[in-house]
């Protein structure tokens, strides 16, 4: 079961930290490119990639690649996405694809087919603003197949609030659960995203593992940490996937809420601050003028201090909550 194998890998690894594999041509160092065609920028995307994930495999227990850095590039871009998912795990890293899928029928199957069993993916974001009936083909996939999936559910982009921070009627089975969690109530409304995280419960509860954590976790953004501490209580055996971390803001503290007391619960992504980290690291961390660390040929040696630096914060910060 994918949330059993998930909680594995963190223990052999010491720590709940994912690097997120997001490719930007413009980003990466020069001496990796070599033609503006696609094939060429889908052949520099997975040379990179792959050093990134030769400098961290040994250190986390996740990669977490957002497909659309690779759909822009066509059939090219996804052979490369296809072949960082084979490497990463011929590494022995989990993979979630970050591909926010979601429909309804007979298409939701086949995204969850498609994704999860012919691509071979470890687990999948998917959105459940659609309704239960997208949701259910990716629960049976993941039953089936012991795939994971993380709902959407409050994410951690600043317009999230627009719709997600909406307050919406509850029915009375709805209001009994929330009072009973100590979650308090204005007429009878709530966020959306509250009522979310009840449903994605209800789910959690059908696929649970032998460590009490289900393999239907929920997305809850590190720029939230108040919002992130109520849904942990709506959610207890859901594994939050964490976005946020490092260059939109959200701090070590900042995620502590989205962990259970006893240090499981939630895995934590960096993207742009690891991959790219050849790009900010200093001599001296503290002067912005200083010169930079690490030159473009090192950014594996870059990303790999960066991950250790992010490792760090995220297990101080946890080893204070198990106190």
């Amino acid at each position: 079961m994918f949330a059993d194998d998930l909680l594995d890998a963190i223990d052999k690894k010491g720590n709940p930290c994912v690097v997120g594999l997001d490719p930007d041509i413009e980003k990466i160092p020069e001496h990796l490119r070599f033609g503006d065609f696609r094939s060429s920028v889908a052949s520099t995307f997975l040379r990179f990639n792959c050093e990134i994930i030769d400098a961290v495999a040994d250190l986390v227990p996740a990669v977490k690649p957002q497909i659309a850095f690779y759909e822009k590039y066509g059939s090219d871009g996804f052979r490369a996405f296809e072949d960082t998912v084979s490497y990463a795990q011929s590494r022995g890293l989990i993979v979630i694809e970050d591909g926010k899928r979601n429909d309804i029928g007979n298409t939701s199957r086949a995204y969850a087919e498609g994704h999860l069993v012919e691509l071979g993916l470890d687990a999948l974001t998917i959105n459940a603003y659609l309704g239960n009936d997208g949701v259910r083909p990716f629960l049976e996939v993941c039953q089936n197949h012991g795939k994971g999936v993380f709902i959407l559910v409050k994410t951690s982009n600043k317009g999230s609030g627009d719709l997600q921070d909406r307050l919406i009627k509850v029915n009375d089975e709805e209001i009994e659960e929330l009072r009973r969690l100590g979650i308090g109530l204005e007429s009878n409304l709530t966020e959306l995203y509250n009522l979310v995280a009840l449903q994605v419960n209800g789910f959690a509860q059908q696929l649970k593992g032998k460590r009490g954590y289900s393999s239907i976790g929920a997305v809850v953004g590190a720029t939230y940490p108040e919002q992130a501490r109520i849904l942990r209580k709506i959610m207890p055996n859901s594994i939050f996937l964490v976005p946020g971390y490092g260059a939109q803001g959200g701090t070590a503290k900042d995620v502590v809420p989205c962990f259970n007391a006893d240090g499981y619960g939630a895995v934590i992504n960096s993207s742009r601050d690891i991959i790219y980290a050849y790009l900010k690291l200093r001599q001296e961390p503290m002067d912005l003028t200083s010169p930079l660390k690490y030159k473009p040929k090192q950014f594996a040696d870059a990303a790999r201090e960066s991950t250790k630096r992010m490792i760090e914060n995220i297990c101080f910060e946890l080893a204070r909550l198990k106190v």
